[in-house]
């Protein structure tokens, strides 16, 4: 049994019930017995990393459905991303449930505002920066794909100037070490070293160590990218 199945099993939580229950649920169905269910519904308001990854997977299918296709670069890199965070056997489950949603229309503004009404800020950035990575995963970013991401972190609840920080982890721009920031071009060295602290702390993976030691690990690209952009601003402007 994957990582996936045993979630499922300890309890989804509050995902299995509202919008993301309905269109998992027969995936959910098919590896769960009454009795799994009962359990579930006793622990409804409770945020599991099963819940989580439940939330991650159907707003995956809708950032892959937002351009009309599904290429197969894209979804080698949610299998690369389960297969690393989670090992092979659940990167084998999470596709064969992705498979599933795709073929599904998704209530984007439903299943965003039960997240949002569950989820603390902090993952749902991290939600968000999974979606962004998958939609510069075939080398281009499709206007479409971040429509409707930008839509979703809106549903979500966060701020414009976070969304943009993690868009410019993955979108190359001449100022996107400072949006990454959070800050202007001309903001003082003072400033700057003020904003790398507030966004290293933001980013840091023990922010998300409550839905487990997997997502605790593969939340450290976000902290790594405001490492890569400090450093690079400080290297642009030789500030010690």
């Amino acid at each position: 049994m994957g990582k996936f199945s045993k979630w499922i099993a300890g309890g989804l939580g509050w995902a299995f019930f509202g919008p993301i229950g309905g269109l998992l649920g027969f995936a959910l169905g098919s590896m769960m017995d009454n009795q799994d269910q009962q359990a579930i519904q006793g622990q409804q308001k409770q945020t599991t990393t099963g819940a989580y990854a439940m939330s991650l997977l159907v707003l995956v299918a809708a950032v892959m459905r937002a351009d009309g296709k599904v290429v197969r670069a894209e979804l080698d890199y949610v299998k690369q991303y389960f297969v690393k965070a989670f090992g092979q056997d659940s990167a084998r489950e999470g596709i064969r449930m992705l498979g599933d949603l795709l073929k599904q229309e998704i209530p984007l503004r439903d299943v965003s505002l039960q997240i949002k009404q569950n989820l603390d800020y902090s993952s749902r950035l991290q939600l968000l920066h999974f979606l962004f990575g998958i939609s510069a995963a075939d080398g281009r970013v499709d206007p479409n794909e971040i429509r409707v991401i930008e839509q979703i972190a809106s549903y979500l609840g966060l701020s414009k100037k976070d969304t943009d920080s993690i868009k410019y982890m993955f979108i190359a721009k001449i100022d996107s070490a400072y949006k990454i920031l959070e800050v202007d071009r001309n903001a003082s060295a003072e400033d700057l070293k003020k904003a790398y602290r507030k966004m290293a702390n933001k980013y840091h993976p023990d922010k998300v160590s409550h839905l487990g030691e997997d997502f605790r690990i593969a939340a450290k690209e976000k902290f790594q990218k405001v490492n890569e952009a400090y450093n690079q601003i400080k290297k642009e402007r030789k500030i010690a």
